[in-house]
């Protein structure tokens, strides 16, 4: 199956449905604006996805999830070495540390929200490699792609609605007249209220959060509901028109775009 493209194309849900229904092996690679991914699967399966040079270590995931301490996880860390996930899954479950259920249970809960964060990509490309395997070193699964397939949908259509809420994260936030006394915030959106600012765009606050821009759009869209703040322009921002705003001043390519859209709704 040769599958390439751009994500403008094709949805990283549709590219999973593909492979679950080809039932392929091999790895899919996404490069996006920031970051590549590398989602891996076997027989249509989900088998092991990283992003970027992110820690994904069999102790960093089991330290995340809470089960092992930090003692614990300088400890392994210490004793382990040039140790593949495999011995020190073998080590722990030995060691009573951890169970075999444990172990695969996080790396599925792992895998899966990595590929959740993909749902959200909009930009880059995207390429399947079928001779790109699974890494033998580490603990690979064996997750069915249903039900990420089916939750990405709905990810992605909440993606699409507060997009069309919020078009903008380069606009600013400041907030209303009704006072935050005796309103239940999460620490994320505590997170957020507290860099509301005319001066400070939605992007800027979720860059210094280290928030996504669907997790930025989500809390700002609850923040809105309730009434707590408004959008306006950045302090300092142009308030003027760009005096040209057709995507080119050729005449002819103009007619062409143009064109195509006619035909493209003529198609719907």
């Amino acid at each position: 199956m040769a599958l390439r493209g751009n994500l403008r194309d094709f949805t990283v849900t549709q590219l999973l449905n593909l492979i679950n229904l080809a039932q392929k092996t091999g790895t899919l690679v996404v490069d996006g604006p920031k970051e590549q991914a590398h989602i891996a699967f076997r027989e249509g399966k989900l088998a092991y996805a990283r992003i970027g040079n992110e820690d994904n270590r069999l102790a960093t995931v089991l330290h995340k999830a809470n089960r092992l301490s930090v003692n614990q996880y300088r400890t392994i860390v210490e004793r382990a070495g040039k140790m593949t996930d495999k011995e020190l899954g073998l080590m722990l479950i030995n060691a009573g540390y951890v169970s075999q259920e444990d172990i695969l249970v996080n790396l599925q809960g792992y895998f899966t929200a990595v590929v959740r964060r993909l749902f959200t990509w909009v930009e880059g490309f995207f390429r399947f490699e079928a001779e790109l395997l699974p890494p033998e070193d580490r603990i690979n699964v064996r997750l069915d792609l249903e039900n990420i397939i089916i939750e990405g949908s709905r990810q992605l259509r909440e993606w699409e609605q507060l997009q069309d809420e919020i078009p903008s994260l380069d606009m600013a936030l400041k907030f209303t007249e009704r006072p935050l006394k005796n309103v239940n915030l999460s620490v994320e959106e505590w997170r957020v209220v507290s860099y509301i600012n005319p001066k400070n765009t939605m992007k800027q606050i979720g860059v210094t959060n280290k928030m996504n821009d669907m997790e930025v759009r989500r809390i700002v869209y609850g923040l809105l509901q309730a009434g707590l703040v408004e959008i306006v322009r950045p302090e300092g921002a142009s308030h003027t028109v760009p005096p040209h705003t057709f995507p080119s001043e050729n005449r002819e390519e103009q007619k062409s775009l143009v064109n195509k859209l006619i035909g493209r709704i003529r198609s719907l």
